[in-house]
C-alpha cells in the first residue's frame, strides 16, 4: 500500500499548483545570519550511524561519489590554459561523515583535505572511519565547525584550489550569505564545485513524493523543496560581478539498478553537478 503524501510534500505541491508559471523563489537576498540550520543538523544527526553504510541511508552519496571527482577532473580540464593539478588543497563544507573527504584524500593529486561540518555526531563518525586508514592522518583534517567558524585567510597560500559543497545548498537558508562567506577561501585560479537540485515540478515529484514518501530510497524530510536553486540563479549570483568565470553544469539522473549517470540538460529538472573559477587576479 502506497504511503500518504507528508504535510510537507502537500504543501509544497499547493504551492506549485498555485504559482509554479511565474514562481522566482528569492533565496539570493541578503540576511545576517548563520548557515547553520538547527533543524538540518538534527536531521543529519539521526542519520550518522549509518553514514557508512553502502546500502543504508547514504546510498545515493556513495554511488554519486565517483562523479564527484569525474566533474572536479572536468573543471580542471576545461582551464583556459594548463595549470597544476597535483598538491592540490581541498576545503569540504558540509562534509558529513566523510564520503568525499576522505576519496579525495586518497588522491595522489591531493596535497591535503580539510573537512568541515557543524555536527559533532555526524563528524565523529567520520573521524573514527577515517582512523582505520593510517595513510589518511597526514593528509585529511576534520574540524567541528560552520563556515562562519573558519578563520579566513590571511594569504594565497591559506587558500584552497577547491572548494566542495557537494548536497550542501539545498539545506542552507540563506544561499547568497553562505556562499559570500565561501569565496574567500578560494585561490585565484582555483574553484567552487557543488551538486544540488533545481526547482521544478520534476523535483518536486522525484525527490520529496517518489524518494521519500513512496519509495523511501532516501529519510522522509531529507529535502525541502523550496530550498532548491535553479542552475541559473547560481549563474546569475556568481557572475553579476567580476571575480568569477568559466561556469560548468553538469546534470545526472539516478538510475535504479545503474546509479548516477550523466544526461544532458537533465540540469534544468533536476540533480546537477555546478562548478565555477575564481579570477586568476582578484579584483
Amino acid at each position: 500500500m502506497t504511503a500518504p503524501l507528508r504535510p510537507t510534500s502537500l504543501r509544497n505541491l499547493n504551492l506549485l499548483l498555485r504559482s509554479a508559471p511565474r514562481f522566482v523563489q528569492n533565496q539570493f537576498r541578503a540576511h545576517s545570519t548563520s548557515s547553520v540550520n538547527p533543524e538540518e543538523v538534527s536531521h543529519f544527526n539521526a542519520l550518522a550511524s549509518t553514514w557508512w553504510d553502502p546500502h543504508g541511508s547514504s546510498r545515493l552519496l556513495h554511488l554519486m561519489n565517483p562523479l564527484r571527482h569525474d566533474f572536479i577532473r572536468g573543471c580542471h580540464a576545461s582551464q583556459p590554459k594548463p595549470a597544476s593539478t597535483s598538491n592540490l588543497r581541498y576545503l569540504d563544507i558540509g562534509c558529513g561523515g566523510g564520503i568525499f573527504a576522505e576519496s579525495a584524500a586518497r588522491l595522489p593529486s591531493t596535497g591535503s583535505v580539510t573537512a568541515i561540518d557543524p555536527s559533532p555526531e555526524v563528524l565523529a563518525v567520520a573521524k573514527a572511519h577515517a582512523k582505520r586508514d593510517p595513510g589518511l592522518h597526514e593528509k585529511l583534517t576534520y574540524l567541528n565547525t560552520s563556515i562562519e567558524g573558519l578563520p579566513l585567510p590571511k594569504s594565497v597560500e591559506e587558500q584552497y584550489d577547491v572548494l566542495s559543497l557537494f548536497e550542501v545548498i539545498e539545506h542552507i537558508t540563506h544561499p547568497a550569505e553562505f556562499l559570500d562567506r565561501c569565496a574567500p577561501f578560494v585561490k585565484p585560479g582555483g574553484w567552487i564545485v557543488m551538486s544540488t537540485i533545481a526547482r521544478t515540478w520534476t523535483s518536486w515529484l522525484t525527490t520529496k513524493v517518489v524518494a521519500e514518501d513512496i519509495a523511501r530510497i532516501v529519510p522522509r524530510g531529507t529535502h525541502d523543496w523550496e530550498k532548491y536553486i535553479n542552475e541559473e540563479e547560481l549563474r546569475g549570483y556568481f557572475l553579476k560581478e567580476r571575480g568569477w568565470n568559466s561556469p560548468r553544469v553538469m546534470g545526472v539522473v539516478y538510475i535504479p539498478g545503474f546509479g548516477w549517470k550523466e544526461v544532458a540538460g537533465s540540469e534544468k529538472v533536476g540533480n546537477y553537478f555546478f562548478g565555477i573559477r575564481k579570477d586568476e587576479v582578484e579584483v
